[in-house]
């Protein structure tokens, strides 16, 4: 056999990365990933109902979502603080591991805990599982960029961590409302809990990168050093921008401070009014302005959809966009020799400060990643804001679709969308993992699109009746096999099992290829915060567009809405070709093909 012969790739090249250590550990990660969003997300809600606890309460349970959106914020502490007892554990076991224990032990401790009489400690509880799960994601998705290689590759890491992730979701959400009703649901997430802390201990044997600096927490003299070299910005121009951007962190942290505490039912004062005089008139300083920015819900509690619909995108600027722009003027200064320590100037009276570690942690990331793109980074943040906005918009509107437009019972839904529905989407992420080998990662995303945007006119065919779904399944015997095995449903049962099959599909080749390219165009360097911030636009691009879709359902309809997002999707396909040119040109990582030095991991 030739050698050019043994390279090509397909199912080969899959099965031998299916082999590897690593991509074993990346399924683990990816159900430990997974499964903690299901419990805290979804399957609570059953076992609050059964303990008939008030609905008010429950939505207030909503709430522990925003970790996951704006997990971001805190992504520099996980990328750049090292955790002293854990730090031998690698660059980001040492976050894994301890974060799956955390998960595991709150799991087994709600398990002991009864929800109604004890609320405020389960409520203490799930709001610390649902931060402690998304540091754990902020930490896992940059150990499947850092220990990918030749074998075991990035595109094939990203599809086996979102199968583990699905599979999580199936036993947590499916899976365990069918053990709780056998076993009862404290034995049920005392289960889920041991299963965690499984993982936990197995994390522990899994391979990672190691830590550059010598200190116990954070970076070491010798990197701070590197901010002193001749070409580099002066400290005072560094800390000037720095400060722009703590503010408007700060600002973000108050909003959501402020927000949780008032969701919750806690009491806020009203905040101080300052009276002072400028040029001999009065002024009045009233920072009250910030109490009337909570949308209020029927209990008069902030509501959570309105409040991420209204303050999202002002955060979003605060946190992402105004940062970006400091960091593109930071780069250009540097570029054009602007403020820059000359060659020979003496810098020896220079302290390292905790200014410094702060601009390593929260700025250095977002300079390399404008630098290393530039004007790229548009196309790259358009690509990122449509990509899932179908599927991520749609969820919501998913089950009144189902049980109210079409009248399906909660049986016939439960069969198409969880079980065949999940099987289908594993299906679709293994085909889109061969894709991703066979086609490459650029042509399997761009198709990933178009299949996504094109199914949404299967669902446009079922909300005028289906008549084309329900010939298209009769035509290839997929009816007679629904009807078969799922002898309880409808006569329209196997037409909505069959659109949701093929709309699956595509989310699972889309959902491969999205995650290997989001994953390709961060550094290693910096991934930890790099892929927060992309992967946070995704999660909230979603949650911001609801409230306009749910009021065009009200008014139009939903074929009409189909008709829309089909075409939201198309625009995300020609993105997916402008990216393609450009990576073609340039290469992914950069406008300009710069190699990267990659850690080497520790087996």
């Amino acid at each position: 056999m030739s050698q050019a012969k043994a390279e090509k790739p397909g199912w080969a090249e899959v099965a031998r990365a299916m082999g590897q250590r690593k991509t074993g550990f990346m399924a683990l990660f990816g159900f430990a990933s997974g499964l903690p969003f299901s419990l805290f997300l979804g399957t609570l809600y059953a076992w609050l109902s059964e303990a008939e606890v008030d609905l008010e309460t429950m939505g207030v349970f909503s709430l522990i979502g925003l970790a996951y959106a704006f997990q971001f914020i805190w992504s520099p502490l996980v990328d750049k603080v090292d955790i002293p007892a854990f730090r031998r554990l690698g660059k980001r076991k040492q976050w894994i591991v301890p974060m799956q224990l955390v998960l595991g032990t709150i799991l087994v401790t709600l398990s002991v805990l009864e929800p109604k009489s004890q609320l405020g400690w389960f409520s203490l509880l799930a709001g610390i599982g649902a931060l402690a799960s998304a540091t754990q994601d902020i930490a896992i998705n940059a150990w499947r960029i850092d220990v990918a290689d030749e074998k075991a590759t990035l595109d094939i890491l990203s599809t086996v961590y979102q199968m583990g992730y699905r599979l999580a979701a199936l036993v947590g959400g499916a899976f365990g409302l069918i053990i709780a009703a056998r076993i009862g649901w404290p034995e049920t997430y005392m289960l889920m809990g041991v299963i965690l802390l499984a993982i936990g201990a197995a994390g522990l044997f899994a391979p990672d990168t190691q830590r550059e600096a010598a200190s116990s927490i954070g970076p070491s003299a010798e990197d701070l050093a590197e901010f002193y070299k001749p070409g580099e910005l002066r400290a005072e121009v560094r800390n000037k921008f720095l400060w722009q951007v703590i503010a408007l962190w700060a600002w973000a942290l108050l909003i959501l401070g402020i927000f949780m505490v008032r969701a919750l039912g806690g009491f806020i004062p009203m905040l101080p009014v300052y009276e002072f005089a400028i040029l001999g008139s009065e002024r009045v300083l009233d920072f009250n302005w910030l109490l009337g920015m909570f949308p209020l819900g029927p209990e008069g509690r902030p509501d959570p959809t309105e409040f991420t619909a209204k303050m999202g995108p002002m955060i979003i600027a605060a946190t992402i966009i105004l940062p970006a722009i400091i960091a593109a003027r930071l780069h250009k200064r540097k570029s054009d020799g602007q403020d820059v320590i000359a060659v020979g100037e003496d810098v020896s009276a220079m302290k390292f400060g905790a200014l410094d570690h702060l601009y390593r942690a929260l700025l250095v990331p977002l300079v390399e990643f404008v630098g290393r793109l530039g004007w790229s980074l548009v196309l790259i943040l358009a690509l990122v804001l449509t990509y899932r906005i179908c599927d991520a918009i749609w969820g919501t509107f998913a089950y009144p679709f189902y049980l109210g437009e079409l009248n399906y019972t909660n049986d016939e839904v439960a069969f198409a969308s969880k079980f065949f529905g999940v099987g289908a989407i594993i299906a679709g992420l293994a085909l889109g993992g061969y894709m991703l080998t066979v086609m490459g990662r650029m042509l399997t995303l761009t198709l990933g699109a178009l299949l996504a945007a094109l199914t949404n006119l299967l669902y446009a065919d079922l909300a005028i009746g289906g008549m084309y779904m329900q010939a298209a399944s009769d035509a290839v015997g997929f009816s007679a096999l629904i009807n078969f095995i799922a002898p309880f449903g409808s006569e329209g049962l196997p037409r909505l099992t069959f659109t949701i099959m093929f709309e699956n599909l595509a989310i699972g080749i889309a959902g491969a290829a999205y995650i290997a390219w989001l994953s390709s165009i961060v550094s290693k360097k910096y991934a930890a915060v790099q892929y927060a911030l992309l992967s946070s636009l995704t999660l909230l691009i979603g949650t911001l567009g609801r409230g306009a879709l749910g009021e065009m359902i009200e008014d139009q309809g939903y074929f009409d809405v189909f008709v829309l997002t089909t075409f939201i999707g198309l625009i995300a396909v020609v993105l997916c070709l402008a990216e393609w040119m450009r990576e073609s040109r340039f290469g992914a990582k950069s406008g300009v093909v710069t190699p990267e030095p990659a850690a080497q991991p520790a087996e």
